[in-house]
């Protein structure tokens, strides 16, 4: 057991969309990432997700709202509930918790899709 500096994990990070591995605790990846701009819309058949904002602000877009995120909050976006994430074009650090089964884009499978993540 050691503590983890999540700054000094998120120094590692060079690339948006890409979720690294800090963590695994009860079937569940702990991740952290960088995003800017969109993602694409997507949804998970069996998983649900748990987003927290470490840094900046996100908005969780659904098909019929946009919930905004802040620093120090979090959103868990039940399974099957068809989401995108996007920024104001602002970099957002994000922790993520989903089990190891989840793939970052879901049903969709395209250039943003990460199926082997680092572990950081």
């Amino acid at each position: 057991m050691k503590s983890i500096n999540l700054q000094e994990k998120f120094n590692k990070i060079n690339d948006y969309w890409s979720p690294k591995i800090i963590g695994e605790l009860n079937g569940q990846l702990v991740k952290l990432a960088k995003i800017s701009g969109e993602f694409v819309w997507h949804s998970h058949e069996k998983e649900d997700e748990l987003f927290m904002v470490i840094k900046g602000k996100l908005f969780m877009e659904f098909r019929d709202r946009t919930e905004i995120v802040s620093q120090g909050e979090i959103i868990i976006v039940p399974k099957g509930i068809e989401h995108r994430p996007r920024t104001e074009n602002d970099e957002v650090q994000i922790m993520l918790f989903e089990p190891t089964s989840t793939i970052n884009t879901g049903d969709i499978i395209n250039d943003l899709t990460k199926k082997d993540l680092d572990i950081i």
